[in-house]
């Protein structure tokens, strides 16, 4: 990785937010090495996303959700200094995909919101979930709830929407910033894990539906 700014974002705990991070010895942080192990070998991403042999679907998808959020939580922050409330008053992807906003406390119905605001709605409430000892147990043994992967597709869908925007919107930031390629990479890591496990209805990635054909063979 030639470029040093890139290398302060890629390799610090650059984030706009602090990062969740795995506890050594536990479980759950071995896993996260293994993950990280097979990315860094350069194994193929359609295998690396795989399930190992003798590990639960939980704990691999729990550690996915985790990275995949400091990775995505990590992009927008690069190029938010350019996505502002004058350059992107609606959470969009292109003139056919509006995002509005829901949740259970400030806006229990669908609210048009501008991006920024919206990011910063969506990633307070995944630092929420992913924080939740109940939905997300760090201690073995621990069963994780039975609405877990609905949870978790929710996650995960909404997380997509952020890589709409910024490829649809900002793809010119990150190309300008040389980080096309990590960005790239970030996605079909991403895309291939939700395709394996079916975490994401097929019509939720109908926006980058011609650059994924492209991208991800």
């Amino acid at each position: 990785m030639s470029n040093p700014f890139l290398k302060q974002v890629f390799n610090k705990d650059k984030t706009f937010r602090p990062k969740r991070k795995f506890e050594p010895g536990t479980q759950r942080f071995e896993l996260h090495k293994k993950a990280q192990a097979s990315l860094n070998a350069g194994l193929d991403l359609k295998l690396a996303v795989q399930l190992p042999p003798g590990e639960e679907l939980s704990d691999w998808v729990a550690v996915h959700v985790v990275d995949f959020f400091n990775r995505v939580n990590l992009i927008y922050g690069t190029i938010g200094d350019g996505c502002t409330e004058q350059s992107c008053p609606v959470m969009s992807g292109g003139p056919k995909y509006e995002y509005r906003w829901q949740d259970e406390h400030q806006f229990r119905k669908p609210t048009a919101l501008s991006a920024p605001r919206y990011m910063d709605l969506l990633m307070d409430w995944i630092e929420v979930q992913i924080n939740n000892e109940e939905l997300f147990p760090t201690h073995v043994g621990t069963p994780f709830p039975k609405n877990f992967l609905q949870v978790v597709k929710k996650i995960l869908s909404r997380l997509f929407r952020v890589f709409v925007h910024v490829y649809i919107h900002h793809f010119d930031r990150i190309a300008q910033m040389g980080s096309e390629a990590h960005v790239n990479t970030c996605y079909k890591h991403f895309y291939y894990f939700v395709k394996e496990f079916g975490l994401i209805d097929t019509k939720e990635l109908e926006p980058l539906k011609e650059m994924t054909a492209r991208m991800c063979h």
